[in-house]
């Protein structure tokens, strides 16, 4: 088999029991983003599906805030693999730097590839889907929906970021809604912008039925 059929296979085993929004799907998802993505963009298409593959393989929010650990299982199976240095070096820089990490976080490094995987990873965060994976996981964090007193915080640190038990509501706030803004490809932010009016009518939605006006 090859590489990527090894990488498909290894992904899907190691994420079986994973949390929904951050699951075997959202790594499909992230997966076909990245090639439609990549289709209109100048780039080294095996290291796209790679990255793109492997991107989630151990997120550091399921780890203790640990970021270290999904880069290290991401190396480990590619030498396991007889993948290049080269290779992996560029896969595994790109996974330490795809992170939104409350919007304080300057990238390292910078590809072409890492363009679109990120692009790819933050267009699941868009939309109904990134709808659903915001509930989800608030479900999963035994959050509040909504608390009407408590407004997002648009100037958190990292760390805070990290940590913050807000309701799922401010997410929208202090993340989602702020992506569109944040895209890095012509054809990423296309859809981003499409996502992003999705989440603006369910946002309106969500406070007239709050209020008992619909």
């Amino acid at each position: 088999m090859s590489i990527l059929d090894n990488t498909i296979n290894f992904v899907r085993k190691s994420l079986q029991n994973a949390e929904a929004g951050h699951d075997w799907f959202h790594v499909e998802r992230v997966y076909k983003n990245a090639l439609l993505i990549a289709a209109q963009e100048e780039c080294d298409l095996d290291i796209v599906k790679l990255a793109a593959l492997l991107h989630d393989i151990a997120d550091s929010k399921f780890h203790n805030g640990d970021e270290t650990i999904g880069p290290k299982v991401a190396r480990e199976f590619l030498e396991s693999q007889k993948a290049s240095e080269e290779v992996i070096t560029h896969v595994v820089n790109i996974i330490e730097n795809i992170s939104f990490k409350g919007g304080n976080f300057e990238k390292k490094f910078t590809s072409k590839e890492l363009d679109i995987v990120q692009d790819a990873d933050r267009l699941d965060a868009l939309g109904a889907i990134g709808i659903a994976r915001t509930f989800n996981y608030g479900g999963f964090k035994n959050r509040p929906l909504y608390l009407p007193d408590t407004a997002p915080n648009l100037h958190m640190t990292k760390e805070e970021y990290k940590n913050s038990e807000a309701p799922t509501l401010n997410h929208f706030y202090e993340k989602l809604l702020l992506l569109k803004d944040k895209m890095n490809t012509e054809t990423g932010k296309k859809i981003a912008l499409e996502r992003h009016k999705f989440m603006e009518n369910f946002l309106s939605q969500f406070y007239a039925e709050w209020e008992g006006e619909k």
